[in-house]
């Protein structure tokens, strides 16, 4: 029957979807896993073996000693290891803190310090989010000192030569001038002068969202010019704790370099290549970004530097994005500004737009990995956010989508509907058809193939539906999976995080009983609303003859259950949702065709008691 090659192909794509699933999100995350546990072995066996082989030897330096010879200029004159870098977590956060003066940072969307000695910004929490639904969890930690295991920091400084004398770098101890609490409305200043006696004097102003500028005018009071590089460079000791699936998003180091256009290298093939350098250019950004946060250095849009992305296993083993700017000459008795973004923060859709727009920050936008099918996913996005903006819940808004999405396909789904509908019509004349050219089987196919045409009947019409509906869920699952916005976004009841699995389980009597559930019997309300729909489209159509079709067709219902249960909840309340919207309309078309609708007698059919073979 066609009927049943339908619904094979629609096996065939459903088991496509479970495949999908598991190569490119289950078995990119366990490898994933496994990764972070084989690096953390390699850097606490490597932290050993120079620990016994060079006892009491004190970390290498950084800074002054790194600098390019004069008149000459390199990615060498970036400081590559900290002073610190051999604590790895010797120190508490707050002792860390302590080690140094600081200039507080407080935002509506920030709180943190600034670190005096090299000027980085290497502490700073996010007020807007937590680390969990609780609204007594700890803010979202971005930036930690050096000294700790989670040591992540941003820096700005400068190569120099003999001319110059020392320039700002790592070891550069600032002073405050005047108002020492960056907020937006008061910006700090900074000041230092070296051993020439040339000047810097840095303001650093902030946004009320993530957005740092620092502004630092340089003066040479020399009898001659000098000549020196800015640079600026994103380190962090260690990946994330928990990596996301690799396949899924990019985690690690990016950005956007000249004629190359987006860069993503993960943690991992860093370490393998130890170094990537894409040509000079201008324009563009470049850091280290996780799944919802990110810190990027913006240089000059308009002027020329040196990027690299690389991994170090001096000392203590880190990652790191940086830039040198090309050299810049000062005249005697002359200044000159020089002015860099740094971005630190939350990757919101709309104020990573209006970075990119306002500050002209070539493609910024790709910081938020849409994936290969954004055209299909940014658009998912912006419509899920627009009926956010006028229901107030981006569950109501994803159950709107899914009306507008079968408004929008329904003239393919009502001609699918229909022909399938006057498919079950016409049985009885493919039956005949089939005996009466039982043994010729090039005539039958002619036979039926004048048969569809006469009855404009598609025999692959009942797919359509289906195909439809796997772009458009792969969409919503990448919006679901990557954009902020969704994170710890509620719905109703006890949904209280559209991106993360039901949280219920029938097999705990979904929290009545007092024990905890394995992992893989999550089973949870939704999920479970999920498969009775599955199961009453299903039951639409006839029950397939063959005992093996009939089956699979009972059985998919309760695996596609078990399935989708580690989904995240958005997901399994659009697909029950959209189940449902189908049945209706499959319901509505096949009435108006005058077929048949086989769902109550199949209902009633398996429930019936089965008569004993006779004997």
């Amino acid at each position: 029957m066609e009927n049943n090659r339908n619904f094979f192909i629609t096996i065939a794509l459903s088991i496509l979807i479970l495949t999908l699933w598991q190569v490119f999100y289950m078995n990119p995350k366990v490898e994933a896993q496994k990764e972070q546990a084989r690096i953390e072995a390699q850097r606490q066996e490597q932290a050993q073996q120079q620990a016994q082989s060079q006892p009491g030897a004190a970390p290498s330096g950084e800074g002054q000693a790194n600098i390019p010879s004069p008149g000459t200029t390199g990615q060498q004159g970036i400081p590559g290891q900290t002073a610190d870098s051999a604590a790895g977590g010797a120190l508490s956060r707050e002792a860390a803190i302590a080690q140094s003066g600081r200039v507080k940072i407080d935002t509506p969307s920030l709180r943190g310090s600034i670190n005096l000695t090299g000027a980085r910004l290497d502490d700073l929490y996010l007020k807007d989010y937590r680390e969990t639904i609780n609204d007594n969890s700890p803010n979202i930690e971005l930036l930690a000192p050096a000294p700790l295991k989670q040591g992540y920091f941003v820096e700005l400084g400068y190569a120099g030569n003999a001319e110059t004398g020392a320039v700002p770098n790592d070891k550069t101890v600032w002073k405050v001038e005047g108002n020492d609490t960056l907020t937006p409305s008061t910006p700090v200043t900074l000041t230092y002068t070296n051993d020439k006696g040339l000047t810097f004097k840095r303001v650093i102003s902030v946004d009320n969202d993530y957005m740092f500028t620092v502004s630092d005018t340089i003066t040479n009071p020399l009898g001659a010019p000098v000549s020196l590089s800015s640079y600026g460079r994103v380190t962090r000791f260690s990946p994330p704790e928990h990596p996301s699936a690799t396949y899924v998003l990019h985690e690690g180091l990016i950005g956007v370099i000249g004629d190359d256009g987006l860069q993503e290298i993960t943690y991992s093939k860093i370490e393998d290549e130890k170094g990537v350098s894409p040509p000079k250019s201008a324009g563009g950004w470049l850091g280290i970004t996780d799944k919802y946060w990110a810190a990027t250095l913006i240089p000059p849009q308009n002027e020329t530097y040196q990027a690299r992305f690389s991994y170090f296993t001096d000392g203590r083993s880190r990652f790191q994005a940086d830039f040198l700017g090309d050299p810049v000459t000062i005249a005697p008795g002359q200044s000159t500004t020089i002015e860099n973004h740094v971005f630190a923060g939350a990757k919101e859709v709309a104020q990573i737009n209006a970075y990119e727009k306002s500050l002209g920050i070539r493609q910024f936008e790709l910081l938020i990995d849409w994936g290969w099918f954004y055209f299909i996913t940014k658009p998912m996005f912006y419509l899920i956010d627009w009926l956010y903006k006028f229901s107030g819940n981006f569950g109501v808004a994803i159950l709107l989508v899914t009306v507008l999405l079968k408004a929008l396909f329904f003239p393919l789904a009502n001609k699918s509907y229909a022909s399938m509908a006057r498919m079950k019509m016409v049985q009885p004349k493919m039956l005949e058809i089939r005996e009466k050219y039982a043994d010729d089987k090039v005539k039958q196919q002619q036979a039926m193939m004048e048969l569809y045409k006469t009855e404009k009947i598609n025999p692959l019409a009942g797919c359509w539906p289906v195909l439809v509906q796997i772009p458009v869920f792969f969409a919503l699952y990448k919006v679901l999976y990557v954009t902020i916005e969704m994170r710890h976004a509620p719905f109703f009841g006890w949904i209280h995080d559209l991106a993360a699995p039901d949280p219920t389980s029938i097999f705990n009597l979904f929290g009545l009983l007092p024990y905890a559930v394995p992992a893989f019997l999550m089973i949870g309300v939704w999920p479970i609303i999920m498969g009775i729909t599955m199961f009453l489209q299903m039951r639409m159509n006839p029950t397939p003859p063959d005992p093996t079709q009939a089956a699979i067709f009972t059985w998919m219902p309760i695996i596609f259950t078990f399935m989708l249960a580690t989904f995240p909840a958005g997901l399994v309340i659009y697909w029950a949702w959209n189940n449902t919207l189908s049945i209706i309309q499959q319901g509505v078309i096949m009435k108006r065709q005058g077929a048949k609708i086989e769902l109550w007698d199949n209902l009633k059919d398996l429930f019936k008691s089965k008569p004993k073979p006779a004997k």
